[in-house]
């Protein structure tokens, strides 16, 4: 590895347009590894960031995206990435993605970091037995059509589709951005629902412009009599795409209109040659992973890491396993879910900000 050329980019760099072709080529990328996600995170909250790029011979061989997140008075602390399940190192070997990992843990405390935390998917499949507790991503493979992938899905799946939409309920794939105000709206409510404060609108709309400008995104909105009662945002990296966020209003839960938001986005992706679709990170055996192994994804165990300024003492990351639940957080979210709408609209993204799972 002693012929890398390690460099720092910024999120302005003219280079980002070639690193996001290099990530669009990668089996293990994410759309989170595109420099638009660096960007709304520093257009929506106001955390710089930058990539660490490795080259061989002045052709890249992998990149590691920052983002330098700090808590109020504090000092910045490296994450890749926040606000999201995956980031790391993206290269063409595991060997160069590890120089990747080792020169930012090298580098953390001469960047005025306090330490670097890295979000990353595990490298080999694991036996479901050992994945009781942990966090883990639900990854489906797609065929080239929408009827292929309806039958693969069994009959009650079908069925529960079929149900949605003789429910009066409709979907519609867009992507200007007048949609960002309907998914907004059901995306907060639902949110106030779970006693959880939400993203700023102002982040959707970082969102919005920096994928958009690639034709990386897309919304599915499901509709009854007019009213948007579900959505969903896509976004895009070559033959992959994730979903991270996707929510219903639950007055029209019993009309099933989360069935119909995934079977929209999944035959819509299937039509447009993509491969591979991340549903996010779910708790092993728990609800949401239950709802999306129906529908055929499998667990991928994450692997998420932190190290301190000196790059050293390595830990796992809470966030990978269930973990204890504080006796605290159902009253917390019991006050919050009395809050009016406005208010929790208004307050929560001044939390979000700080809490970047």
């Amino acid at each position: 590895m002693n012929d890398l050329e390690f460099a720092y980019l910024n999120n302005d760099s003219p280079a980002n347009d070639e690193l996001d072709a290099f990530a669009r080529a990668q089996a293990g990328a994410s759309a989170y590894h595109l420099a638009a996600w660096r960007r709304a995170v520093e257009t929506a909250y106001g955390y710089p960031g930058q990539v660490l790029v490795a080259r061989r011979g002045g052709a890249i061989q992998g990149l590691l995206p920052l983002s330098a997140v700090a808590r109020p008075l504090g000092k910045p602390r490296w994450i890749s990435l926040p606000f999201c399940d995956l980031g790391g190192p993206l290269a063409a070997t595991p060997d160069i993605a590890e120089a990747l990992a080792a020169r930012a843990r090298k580098d953390v405390g001469a960047g005025g970091a306090t330490g670097l935390e890295l979000r990353c998917s595990a490298p080999d499949t694991v036996e479901e037995a050992a994945l009781e507790g942990r966090k883990v991503r639900m990854l489906l493979g797609l065929p080239d059509s929408a009827a292929a992938l309806m039958q693969s899905y069994p009959p009650k799946l079908r069925s529960q589709v079929r149900k949605a939409e003789k429910n009066g309920l409709t979907s519609e794939v867009v992507t200007g951005a007048a949609a960002v105000a309907e998914f907004y709206d059901v995306y907060s409510r639902n949110m106030r629902r779970l006693g959880s404060p939400p993203h700023s609108r102002g982040w959707f709309d970082a969102i919005h412009r920096h994928y958009s400008a690639s034709q990386d995104m897309f919304i599915v909105i499901v509709r009854h009599e007019g009213k948007a009662v579900g959505a969903g945002w896509v976004l895009l990296c070559g033959d992959k795409a994730v979903i991270p966020w996707a929510s219903t209003l639950a007055d029209y839960n019993p009309l099933a209109p989360n069935m119909l938001l995934y079977w929209a986005i999944q035959s819509h992706l299937c039509e447009t040659g993509v491969r591979q679709f991340d549903f996010g990170r779910s708790t092993y055996g728990e609800g949401t992973y239950k709802f999306k192994k129906q529908w055929g994804a499998v667990p991928v165990a994450l692997d998420w890491k932190e190290w301190d300024a000196q790059g050293v003492a390595p830990i796992v990351a809470p966030a990978t396993s269930g973990g204890a639940k504080s006796s605290l957080r159902p009253l917390v979210e019991s006050a919050w879910q009395k809050l009016p709408l406005a208010v929790t609209n208004s307050l929560g993204p001044r939390l979000r900000r700080y809490i970047t799972l």
